[in-house]
């Protein structure tokens, strides 16, 4: 999101509605340097305030955060836009956002990671059965089998995170 472009078109719906920034801010219920730092640009209103912004500008808050009116035929890929921003732009820590990947990723493959477990497990079992190399094969291939999953979800965390911010 653009402040500069938000703040200006704020002050753009204001002049348009015949409004100081002090009459905006009493109607508001902020004060007339909230208003003045929203149009510098210096601060974005919360969302409570672009709720009242846009039902006493009789815009969308998609406009607002837009900076800009929008056309019938262009809202749905303007809101599109904006939700990814917000998304792109959200609070959560860079911790959180791999730890959320790296779960979404274990969800997704549970089926497959759990047969493939098994199946060492069942290598191991026949060579405690039989007394013979099998045990060692067993923690070879579990051992590879760790490694090669750990670069699978470190490969789908780096394509779903670390792509995001090379992208900005």
């Amino acid at each position: 999101m653009n402040q500069i472009k938000i703040g200006k078109f704020i002050a753009q719906c204001r002049n348009e509605n015949n409004l100081t920034q002090e009459a905006l801010g009493e109607k508001l219920g902020v004060t007339n340097k909230t208003i003045s730092r929203w149009e510098n640009g210096h601060y974005l209103p919360d969302i409570e305030m672009l709720q009242l912004l846009s039902k006493e500008f009789n815009i969308s808050i998609n406009e607002l955060i837009t900076g800009e009116r929008i056309k019938d035929i262009d809202y749905k890929e303007k809101a599109e836009e904006n939700l990814i921003k917000a998304l792109e732009n959200s609070s959560f820590s860079l911790k959180e956002k791999i730890d959320f990947y790296k779960n979404k990723w274990k969800k997704e493959h549970f089926f497959e990671l759990t047969i493939e477990m098994l199946l060492i497990l069942l290598i191991i079992g026949v060579g405690f059965y039989f007394n013979n190399e099998f045990v060692l094969l067993g923690a070879i291939l579990g051992f590879i089998y760790c490694r090669v999953n750990y670069k699978r979800i470190m490969a789908y965390i780096e394509n779903h995170v670390c792509r995001k911010f090379e992208d900005k």
